[in-house]
């Protein structure tokens, strides 16, 4: 008697296993079968379905988004347009790392305006004088035989330099003479200037 109440049981657990799979299957598979159109004939693919018609979205609630009626034909005509776009930059190359120029002001001395003398003459506009170099020349730092070298003071720096060399990043000394200097400021780009020789 027990064998035959074991057998019923399993066979009411397998017959409701059945069930639940079949209403699953169905559950999955019956929107398909529902949603989807008959396969159009070729003269019907070939035509342009419209934007509305293409993708419409079913939502039901907890679910995503499903898309339908998706139009499978290639457009030639969209794969056109994307070949003929060209692509409009301002011609560097994006692939290739590089500085950017950087372009350095240079000051320009300030020129007097045209103004009229009182007696009514016209005379040239005169151009503004640079500033005075604040650099003072007091010795030579050479010894005989060896390129001129002088000793010039801006402050409380002492500079060592010789012709054609740099002091303070800004006064190129042009030529050592025994009683002056000849120093231009490069960055007001004015006529160079003599500094005479001082004690202390």
């Amino acid at each position: 008697m027990q064998l035959g109440l074991e057998n019923k049981q399993k066979t009411t657990w397998a017959v409701v296993l059945a069930v639940v799979a079949l209403l699953a299957v169905a559950y999955e598979f019956i929107p398909f079968f529902t949603g989807a159109s008959e396969p159009a004939s070729s003269a019907q693919a070939a035509a342009p379905v419209p934007a509305h018609e293409k993708a419409r979205t079913l939502k039901r609630p907890g679910k995503k988004a499903r898309v339908e009626n998706l139009d499978p034909t290639l457009r030639l005509d969209l794969l056109a347009t994307s070949e003929e776009t060209q692509y409009e930059g301002h011609g560097r190359n994006i692939f290739v790392s590089q500085a950017e120029d950087v372009v350095i002001p240079h000051p320009v001395a300030k020129v007097a305006t045209d103004t009229p003398s009182a007696d009514g003459g016209y005379h040239p506009p005169t151009v503004a004088q640079a500033p005075p170099i604040p650099l003072k020349f007091y010795g030579f730092a050479s010894r005989t035989g060896e390129a001129k070298k002088i000793f010039l003071k801006l402050g409380d720096d002492v500079f060592v330099a010789g012709e054609g060399e740099i002091v303070d990043r800004r006064y190129k000394v042009i030529r050592i003479s025994p009683n002056s200097v000849e120093i231009q400021d490069v960055l007001n780009s004015g006529p160079p200037q003599n500094i005479p020789l001082t004690q202390g």
